[in-house]
């Protein structure tokens, strides 16, 4: 029987301003990638999506973003390895003392937009993002594109690293994902994503914009919990995962202080 998991981007809300549904989403999944106040998310928003996260039994994962709040991290900045280093330790170590306090703890690293996209095909930055999570805790799973530099650069440091496919992407024919600045780089037809999601699992494969199939290893499946239709979708795909068999569960690495 395959197993997979399903993670969504959560705890992205700020202020008086609320992105996404978090607390229904977080009903379906099994693994929650909550922003640490650099890209989204602030302190209170971080404390009680880890603190819903923990009572559901929901895998908690930090989401570090440039500090970019008006551009939703999604802008791409030029920042050095150390730099990024630097700002990773310290969203993986806020996610971890609101875990903490909530008496949980942190299983999982997936860096966000512009950060993540960018760690994918450049190496240097996907070394430094993994020597941080790594220096922080060397038990965290590194979540990466499937086939990217960031897996490379995790499982080079020895990192457990899960390679993430997205349901609601499309994809170049060189593995990468479509920028969101193009008009066909998000799948709007629930029946479509799902689909296609159920072939990256059982089949190891993905057609690309071009018409191409490519070959993909699927680990972990996320869905946007900012997009208007993540509700539905992910109630969707989980229906069909059960249907055929596939069990979801989050990877509950086993913590040491």
């Amino acid at each position: 029987m395959k197993t997979i998991d399903l993670n969504s981007d959560l705890g992205e809300s700020f202020g008086a301003y609320t992105i996404g549904n978090d607390e229904e989403v977080l009903k379906y999944i099994s693994s929650a990638n909550i922003a640490c106040g650099f890209h989204a998310g602030d302190h209170n928003v971080m404390l009680e999506t880890v603190k819903t996260a923990a009572e559901l039994g929901v895998g908690i994962g930090a989401h570090p973003g440039f500090p970019d709040l008006a551009g939703f991290g999604r802008r791409d900045m030029k920042l050095s390895p150390k730099e990024i280093y630097n700002l990773v330790v310290y969203q993986v170590g806020a996610i971890q003392g609101a875990a903490k306090a909530c008496g949980t703890y942190v299983q999982h690293v997936k860096p966000h937009g512009a950060l993540y996209n960018m760690a994918s095909k450049d190496s240097a930055i996907a070394e430094a993002i993994a020597a941080a999570v790594h220096a922080v805790d060397p038990k965290l799973v590194l979540f990466g594109l499937a086939g990217s530099e960031l897996v490379r650069a995790g499982e080079k440091v020895g990192l457990s690293v899960a390679q993430e496919v997205f349901s609601d992407r499309t994809y170049q024919a060189d593995g990468t994902l479509t920028p969101r600045s193009q008009a066909n780089a998000m799948i709007h037809d629930v029946t479509v994503a799902v689909d296609r999601v159920i072939r990256m699992i059982q089949e190891g494969k993905v057609t690309a914009v071009d018409g191409t199939d490519i070959t993909i290893q699927a680990d972990t499946i996320c869905v946007h919990g900012d997009e208007p239709e993540a509700l539905r979708f992910v109630q969707q795909l989980r229906e069909r995962l059960q249907a055929e068999q596939i069990t979801i569960q989050n990877f509950g690495v086993e913590h040491h202080e």
